[in-house]
């Protein structure tokens, strides 16, 4: 199945401009003059699909996907496969929290609880490879939230195109029709947002979605002839309704591994002499409600895919992957994320399938 990373390439290719190492064949687009990539945090290919009747538009536009994002399924793994064109194992962005020189980064907000560590860890070093609006001479925007412009994960997977900051669906708009012609990345996370804390699927998750099919139908009415407009997300998202605490649990909390990752999927840092007791631990609490994978596991299922020699440090002993409707939360290091209903980062087709949304601004 393609990836998300495919998705700027063949949006570049649909220009007239691909890029020289263009492995995104797979994925055609109809040719345009200027190309609007819109990024809805949170649009899942299923959640749609049960919701169509919130979203008319949205809908009734064609799908040249499904896509399957990276793993974990999570937003920070997304955008910097989207901005690199790369899987994680690439990219080496393994998780939201994952270890870094030693250090348990949260790549959403590049920080290690209050720490910044943009200085420590400096996001192009963090992720050196270069982004697909580095490789190409097409003029690139970028337009989001203000307070992103200078995040560590703009830095590290969306760096080389022009930023505009925006507040809410006027000013995204505006900034998306204003952008000069070329190539033009919108990201919107108010959809992701109200899934985590009601629910996918709540009546405030669905008002939020409307509002959205409502502002990419006025898009798509004011976007100039020849211009493609696509829209996709990052990640779906499941309703969790079973808990294992992994700061009070003490079988999990046995032998002291470091806890990284979300809570639909774990990343386990382990002691050393300590993994297969962690192991049978964690399998043995979790049950069926998880999958426990070692390193030497994690190359055989390529969620991954290929890790590259230089990130291979960075891969955790064990990894857990949530079935069902499960999740492994921490009420004292995480407590907001820890009660929150709506989940995602593990393999399920409702949190790693997107759509990959199209509409012609010159068509009928």
């Amino acid at each position: 199945m393609v990836g998300l990373d495919a998705v700027l390439p063949a949006m570049l290719r649909a220009l007239g401009h691909p890029l020289p190492d263009d492995r995104s064949r797979r994925l055609e687009l109809p040719p345009a003059r200027n190309t609007v990539l819109l990024l809805v945090d949170g649009l899942g290919r299923e959640l749609l699909d049960a919701h169509a009747g919130d979203a008319p538009f949205l809908a009734g536009m064609p799908d040249v996907g499904p896509l399957q994002v990276g793993f974990p399924s999570s937003t920070p793994i997304s955008v910097t496969s989207l901005g690199t064109g790369l899987p994680p194992g690439a990219h080496g962005t393994l998780g939201v929290r994952f270890r870094v020189d030693d250090v348990l980064l949260d790549a959403l907000t590049w920080t290690r609880g209050k720490e910044d560590l943009r200085e420590r860890l400096v996001p192009e070093r963090v992720q050196p490879r270069p982004t697909v609006f580095e490789r190409t001479d097409v003029a690139c925007t970028v337009v989001s939230d203000r307070a992103f412009r200078e995040s560590g994960l703009t830095r590290s997977g969306l760096r080389g195109a022009t930023y505009r900051g925006v507040g809410s669906f006027g000013d995204l708009a505006a900034e998306i029709l204003q952008a000069p012609p070329g190539l033009v990345y919108a990201y919107h996370a108010d959809l992701d947002q109200l899934g985590h804390l009601h629910g996918p699927g709540s009546l405030a998750w669905r008002q939020q979605l409307r509002m959205i099919d409502h502002f990419v139908a006025m898009l798509a009415g004011d976007l100039t002839p020849g211009t493609l407009l696509a829209v996709t997300g990052d990640h779906g998202m499941v309703h969790v309704d079973r808990r294992h605490d992994a700061d009070t649990d003490a079988a999990l909390l046995e032998h002291g591994p470091l806890v990284g990752g979300d809570p639909r999927a774990r990343l386990l840092y382990c002691r050393p002499g300590t993994v297969d007791d962690v192991r049978a631990a964690w399998t043995t609490t979790l049950g069926e409600d998880a999958l426990v994978v070692g390193t030497e596991e994690l190359e055989d299922t390529r969620w991954f895919g290929p890790v590259t020699t230089e990130h291979r440090d960075r891969l955790p002993d064990l990894l857990v992957a949530l079935r069902g409707t499960a999740a492994v939360v921490r009420s004292v290091d995480e407590p907001v994320l820890a009660r929150l209903p709506g989940q995602h980062g593990s393999t399920t087709s409702a949190e790693r399938l997107v759509p990959l949304l199209v509409h012609a601004a010159d068509a009928a």
